[in-house]
């Protein structure tokens, strides 16, 4: 299993990248729309969806709904804000529906309401994604999200490792703590903490710094649980075995599509780029 993940991460790695940093305006909203396209294929069988053309047919309108995003950009540039917002505001909600698993079940478990769910999870994450190119920094941006993602991941794994006693959300996803959580979340500060100091933040700069990233961080752990008590409810470990060893594209970007959109909703406060 271990050689099979290294192998699978080998391939994405360059890919990955490369989509990233070397891909701009069209080309990149067309690479992150394909990512978020297969995460929907995925999310159409954790919503209910058991043939192959019902999981086909929600990935297509996924993807048709990416598309005129971009193409309503420049006529409606209010309505990457409005995205933005509504995912802001499911997010909150998750926080609640995950704290109150199994019991807050009976509000999202119709297929309907995890359709809807679906795009509201996905498509601000594309929106955000496309947005951060936009703005100054551009690519720094996504490097900011992502390492303050992953580094809370890192830290939550081996602080909750060491110290893990009391658990987080044990109806969603047993293996989490509250000791790991802390430990995640004061990596992500520490490392907020040197890049202040590298740039010469003034104090009011560290404020927003550490509280925003702090939102980010929590957040993403939210989008974490949510994904879990999505499979959970599914009956199913992974959401799909596209990518050998990590399971799918879902298992992988669930706690960055909570975070994306804050990060940029936060951005967007400080002034940093228009909505």
């Amino acid at each position: 299993m271990l050689k099979q993940r290294i192998i699978t991460a080998l391939i994405l790695l360059p890919i990955a990248l490369g989509g990233f940093f070397l891909l701009d305006g069209a080309s990149f909203a067309l690479f992150i729309g394909a990512v978020v396209t297969l995460g929907a294929w995925e999310w159409a069988r954790l919503a209910g969806f058991t043939s192959q053309l019902a999981r086909i047919a929600y990935a297509g309108l996924v993807a048709a709904s990416i598309l005129l995003l971009y193409l309503a950009r420049g006529q409606m540039p209010w309505l990457a804000g409005l995205v933005l917002l509504a995912a802001l505001l499911w997010w909150l909600a998750a926080i609640l529906l995950v704290l109150g698993y199994p019991a807050s079940s009976r509000y999202w478990a119709s297929m309907p309401s995890k359709v809807v769910i679906g795009l509201l999870i996905l498509l601000p994450a594309w929106q955000g994604l496309v947005l951060f190119k936009e703005w100054p920094l551009a690519n720094w941006l996504i490097v900011a999200v992502m390492v303050l993602v992953w580094a809370a991941d890192i830290g939550a794994y081996f602080s909750g490792k060491a110290f893990g006693r009391r658990k987080l959300a044990p109806q969603v996803s047993p293996g989490k703590s509250w000791e790991g959580l802390i430990g995640g979340l004061l990596v992500s500060l520490l490392i907020v903490v040197a890049v202040g100091c590298y740039r010469d933040w003034a104090a009011q700069d560290f404020i927003f710094g550490l509280l925003g990233a702090a939102a980010v961080v929590l957040i993403s752990v939210v989008g974490d649980l949510t994904e879990s008590m999505f499979k959970r409810q599914a009956g199913v470990k992974d959401s799909s075995h596209l990518l050998p060893g990590h399971g799918g594209v879902l298992d992988r970007i669930d706690s960055l599509t909570a975070a994306i959109p804050v990060f940029a909703m936060l951005l967007w406060a400080a002034g940093w780029g228009a909505l």
